[in-house]
C-alpha cells in the first residue's frame, strides 16, 4: 500500500476530525482510548508520516540536536572512533523523544566562533553539544547569551555557569606519573596538544603537580607539544630523542600517538617496554595490536554519550522533568589498564 503522508488524509480515511486525530497522535488525555487506538493503528497500517516541518514551524522548534565537531585531516584521523562511539550513546537517548542528531563539522580553516554564529543565526537545531573546548571559548559565551540549551564536552574559562562533562585528565596524569615513579622513573615526559584546547592545560597542570608531589622538579622541555595524530607521536619521539637528558618514560595524551612513537623509537633501536616506558591515553582499534601491549586508560564511549544527551535534555524545559538529576557538571572517570609498554623496573 502506498505511504500516506499528512494528517488531513489520515483524518479523512478515519472520518474523524483533524483535531481529534492530532490529539490522539500526540497523546492528549482528552481523547477516548478506543479512538486513540484506532488512530494509532490506522497511522501504522497506512504509513502515516507526520509533517515535522509544519509542526516545527508552529512550535518554533526543529526537533533536532546539533553536535559540533572539528573537521580536519588530523581530527578525523584521531577522533573518528571516539565520536562514533559517543554519538551512538547520544542517539540512544534522543530517540526516546523522537529527536534527531545532526553532526555539524566545522572546517579546520574556519573560526569555530564564526561557524557557531552562522548555525545560531540559521536556527538549524534546538540545542547543541560542543566539543574541543578552548581555554577561552567564545562559542560558549555566544550560546549563553543567545539562551540556547547546550552542553560542552570539555571545560572552559568562558561562559560562567553552564553544563559540561569532561574526561578526568587530572586523574590520568596523576595515575600515570604515580605508576611510572613507582617503577623508578624520574625523567618523565608528556606529549600534549599543540593547539589551545583546554584539556592540554588541564593535563599539563596535573602532570606538574604530580611530579612536585614526588619531589621531582618540573622541566618544561619535557612537555612536548605535537599534533594529535600518529605523526604527532612520531614527532614527539623525535623531539624526545634530541633532549640532552633524555626521559626514560613518556605519557601520551592521544591514543594514536603511540603508533608513531613506537615506530620512531624502533627506528633508533630503542624499544618501548624495554628501553623506554610508554603510557597511552585510550584504547584505539588501530593501536591495540602494538607490541609490547600499551598501558592505557579505558572508558565507555557509549555511556559518555548517554550522559551527554541526558545532561543536555535536563537543560531543556520540555524534557527536564525526565532527567531531574542530570543537570550537573561531571568529571568522567577512566580506568588504567596495565600493559607491557611500561612493565619494566628502571634500574638505578
Amino acid at each position: 500500500m502506498p505511504q500516506m503522508r499528512g494528517i488531513r488524509q489520515l483524518a479523512k480515511h478515519l472520518d474523524i476530525s483533524i483535531g481529534t486525530v492530532s490529539r490522539a497522535l500526540n497523546g492528549k488525555p482528552d481523547v477516548n482510548e478506543e479512538t486513540r487506538k484506532r488512530v494509532l493503528a490506522a497511522a501504522e497500517e497506512l504509513g502515516y508520516v507526520a509533517n515535522q516541518s509544519g509542526r516545527s514551524l508552529r512550535q518554533g522548534t526543529t526537533n533536532a540536536i546539533g553536535m559540533m565537531v572539528e573537521s580536519s585531516k588530523e581530527t578525523v584521523e584521531n577522533s573518528d572512533n571516539f565520536f562514533l562511539g559517543v554519538t551512538g550513546g547520544v542517539q540512544s537517548v534522543l530517540s526516546r523523544h523522537n529527536l534527531d542528531l545532526f553532526m555539524l563539522p566545522c572546517p579546520n580553516d574556519e573560526d569555530p566562533y564564526e561557524y557557531m554564529k552562522r548555525m545560531v543565526a540559521r536556527q538549524v537545531v534546538d540545542a547543541m553539544i560542543i566539543s574541543a573546548t578552548q581555554r577561552i571559548d567564545k562559542r560558549i559565551d555566544l550560546l549563553v547569551k543567545a539562551q540556547i540549551p547546550f552542553v560542552a564536552l570539555g571545560r572552559s574559562s568562558s561562559g560562567g555557569d553552564y553544563n559540561w562533562i569532561d574526561l578526568d585528565f587530572e586523574g590520568v596524569a596523576t595515575k600515570a606519573v604515580d605508576r611510572l615513579v613507582s617503577k623508578g622513573h624520574r625523567r618523565i615526559a608528556v606529549a600534549a596538544p599543540s593547539s589551545d584546547i583546554n584539556l592540554g592545560y588541564i593535563f599539563v597542570d596535573a602532570y606538574r603537580r604530580a611530579l612536585e608531589r614526588h619531589g621531582i622538579e618540573y622541566d618544561p622541555s619535557r612537555v612536548i607539544r605535537v599534533q594529535s595524530s600518529e605523526n604527532g607521536g612520531y614527532q614527539a619521539a623525535e623531539t624526545m630523542l634530541r633532549l640532552e637528558d633524555r626521559p626514560t618514560a613518556i605519557i601520551l595524551i592521544y591514543e594514536l600517538m603511540a603508533i608513531g612513537f613506537y615506530r620512531r623509537m624502533v627506528e633508533e633501536g630503542i624499544f618501548p617496554g624495554r628501553d623506554v616506558a610508554v603510557i597511552g591515553f585510550r584504547e584505539e582499534p588501530r593501536a591495540k595490536f602494538l607490541q609490547p601491549s600499551l598501558t592505557r586508560f579505558r572508558m565507555s564511549l557509549a555511556d559518555l554519550g548517554v550522559e551527554l544527551a541526558e545532561t543536555l535534555l535536563a537543560t531543556m524545559p520540555v524534557y527536564a522533568a525526565h532527567y531531574p538529576a542530570s543537570a550537573r557538571n561531571t568529571i568522567w572517570p577512566l580506568e588504567l589498564v596495565p600493559g607491557e609498554s611500561d612493565a619494566f623496573i628502571l634500574k638505578a
